[in-house]
Parts: C-alpha cells; sequence; structure tokens
C-alpha cells in the first residue's frame, strides 16, 4: 500500500515539476505561449531522452487519462459563460478551424506523398 502509494506520489511530482517549469518558463521568457504546454514539452523531452523513465510518470498518467473527462468541466463552464462572445465570432472561429484543418491535410499529403516516393526508389 505504501509502496503504491509513493509511486503515485513520485509520479505526480514529476508531471507537476514539468508543469511548474513550463509555467516559470513562460512568466520567464514572456512569451505566449501556454505553460501547462511547455510543460509537456519538458515531460516530453526528458522522457523521449531516457532521463526520467516512463515508468516513473506511467501512475499518475494513467490515473489523469482514466479521469480526464472531469478535467474539461472548467473548461465547459468557461464556453458557456463566455457563450455569447463565441456566438459573435462563429464565422471567424469556423474559418479558422476549417482553414487550420485543410492546411494541416493538405502539408501531410504532400508530406507523405514526396516521403513515399523518396522510399520507392
Amino acid at each position: 500500500m505504501a509502496q503504491t502509494a509513493l509511486k503515485y506520489l513520485v509520479s505526480m511530482g514529476m508531471i507537476f515539476l514539468c508543469l511548474l517549469a513550463g509555467n516559470n518558463l513562460q512568466s520567464w521568457l514572456g512569451i505566449s505561449i501556454p505553460g501547462s504546454i511547455i510543460g509537456m514539452l519538458i515531460l516530453f523531452g526528458l522522457m523521449s531522452s531516457g532521463l526520467l523513465p516512463s515508468s516513473w510518470v506511467k501512475p499518475s498518467a494513467s490515473l489523469f487519462i482514466r479521469y480526464m473527462v472531469l478535467l474539461f468541466i472548467p473548461t465547459s463552464v468557461g464556453l458557456m459563460v463566455h457563450f455569447d462572445i463565441l456566438v459573435n465570432n462563429i464565422w471567424s472561429i469556423l474559418a479558422s478551424a476549417i482553414g487550420g484543418t485543410t492546411l494541416v491535410l493538405v502539408i501531410l499529403a504532400f508530406s507523405l506523398d514526396r516521403i513515399l516516393k523518396k522510399g520507392g526508389k
């Protein structure tokens, strides 16, 4: 029991340390990228480089994924509070969503086509 609790504590600590580092880096640099995104990139970098084993993060990450729906409640409430702003800007929101999706699909299609042609030579 104590060993399981320690695993959860260590894994949650690693995730929150990366979040804290990302938030501090964002405020220190004064950039508009959210600190949570920077923290996630830090966590990804640590895990992909092998400095942070995935087994250290897995217990809390599994817990967060299991209860992810609850993490969307504050966002949903925020959307309902600012619903009038969303309705007033619906066309620009739709245009950016559709345009961005189309742009990503086109770039991905051309990139994949180029990669597959190189592999076939």
